[in-house]
């Protein structure tokens, strides 16, 4: 089953070029993803430009391949998207292609990697020394069902409201995150470069919440809130 829709247009991926860079990133990154558009293509957001709203955030060198998309809670303003108790505020990412789910990183980074994910579906998501998902695997973080798990409480509604941390440490420099196999069906936040901490803060204990059933409306995790 698939839980997400494409409803905007793609901007085509940009090439990225090692410019020479000698040394990785020394300093831990984390994004949190505020400030993308709901279901807007993320794209430059974080490399010097806009997602493809016209949005933009911090220039980290960072780019992502043309299939990757920003998502609101529902429950936040101009949100529609099916989740709660995400890490940090409102807005977490996901893919639509498992063929096209890569994260570039031009000067590379070192040390770890991790982040918070909540999904239905098993997967993998595995880190490289070349651009675009090439070259030597340095490490790999093996992703189970977790969406559901422990039930959730906190946020007033979300199918997808359970999220765990993970993460990797690798010797090495690292260009690129392949997310393949992911698609449509989970979503990350504080994506965090330099560190096998995600965010750079502890795992969130569990809690609970009463789940509103199982259907999902809409697109994917998005869908709309009824009024009363």
């Amino acid at each position: 089953m698939k839980f997400f829709k494409k409803t905007v247009t793609s901007v085509s991926l940009s090439a990225i070029a090692l410019m020479g860079a000698s040394s990785a990133v020394n300093a831990t990154v984390v994004l949190d993803f505020e400030g993308v558009g709901n279901h807007a293509n993320i794209n430059d957001f974080y490399n010097g430009g806009t997602d493809s709203l016209g949005n933009s955030g911090t220039d980290y060198g960072i780019e992502f391949s043309e299939d990757t998309l920003g998502c609101i809670d529902a429950d936040a303003p101009g949100g529609t998207c099916n989740f709660a108790n995400e890490p940090t505020e409102s807005t977490a990412m996901f893919f639509l292609n498992a063929n096209n789910s890569i994260l570039n990183m031009a000067a590379g980074f070192d040390t770890g990697f991790s982040f918070f994910y909540t999904s239905s579906r098993a997967a993998s998501v595995n880190v490289y020394d070349g651009l675009n998902g090439t070259g030597n695997l340095l490490a790999s973080l093996d992703l189970s069902v977790n969406w559901q798990d422990n039930s959730c409480s906190g946020d007033p509604a979300g199918m997808f409201c359970n999220w765990d941390a993970i993460g990797v440490e690798f010797a090495g420099t690292a260009y690129s995150i392949d997310f393949g196999g992911t698609a449509n069906q989970a979503a990350f936040d504080d994506i965090t470069f330099g560190s096998a901490t995600a965010g750079g803060v502890p795992v969130p204990e569990p809690a609970t919440l009463t789940l509103l059933g199982l259907g999902l409306a809409g697109i994917g995790f998005s869908r709309r809130k009824t009024k009363a």
